[in-house]
């Protein structure tokens, strides 16, 4: 796995998992739900999506490899 791909794995879990709980935090905090309730659809949008090409790209790269 590339040095690229591993950055890409890494970014798109974290938007996946940790932007909500960086939002929920914040929503503890200011008591204001709407927070956590818009952030949860567009972070599943871009984190999974992102997710899903960066396992389409490692998929190829083992494929080159053998």
């Amino acid at each position: 796995m590339k040095n690229n791909t591993k950055w890409a794995l890494f970014v798109s879990l974290f938007v996946l998992i940790g932007f909500p709980i960086i939002f929920l935090f914040i929503s503890l905090f200011t008591e204001q739900w709407k927070y956590l309730i818009y952030s949860v659809p567009c972070s599943f949008t871009a984190g999974f999506t992102g997710l899903i090409v960066t396992i389409q790209q490692i998929k190829k790269e083992r494929r080159m490899l053998n």
